[in-house]
């Protein structure tokens, strides 16, 4: 790993709990870790209600643009996050793999969707102290 660790969030349409967990990882750990975030499918845009979600928690995820998941993004980085993309995922020795089973928040109400913010930032908080020991 590098002096500043790199982390990609990959989910399906990169369009909601990959951006959320973006949005808390660039918040939280600021220039420390670099992130990155691709869907295996990507939509064309955030969805309008993590959007919200994370506007309640005082970050603004609205002008990310949902981005294609290469095979160079994964090579760059030290940390692969995916969250139901399955076997799409390039493997590449040395990496540092995690799969976070959460809930799709894709069609559902604010309500349904602020449970899979919160358990986003537990597990993004975990990753930071983990990443930046002390830090």
């Amino acid at each position: 790993m590098t002096d500043t660790p790199t982390v990609l969030f990959v989910c399906v349409h990169n369009a909601g709990r990959s951006q959320m967990a973006a949005g808390y990882l660039r918040e939280l750990a600021g220039p420390r870790i670099q992130v990155l975030s691709a869907g295996s499918a990507p939509k064309d845009e955030i969805n309008p209600v993590a959007v919200a979600a994370m506007a309640e928690q005082g970050i603004d995820i609205a002008a990310n643009t949902p981005q294609v998941l290469t095979t160079d993004a994964v090579r760059q980085s030290d940390v692969v996050i995916t969250m139901g993309c399955g076997d799409a995922c390039p493997i590449f020795p040395g990496k540092r793999y995690e799969d976070w089973v959460l809930d799709d928040p894709a069609g559902q109400g604010i309500e349904a969707v602020r449970p899979i913010r919160d358990e986003i930032r537990r597990r993004v908080e975990t990753l930071v102290a983990e990443l930046l020991p002390g830090g």
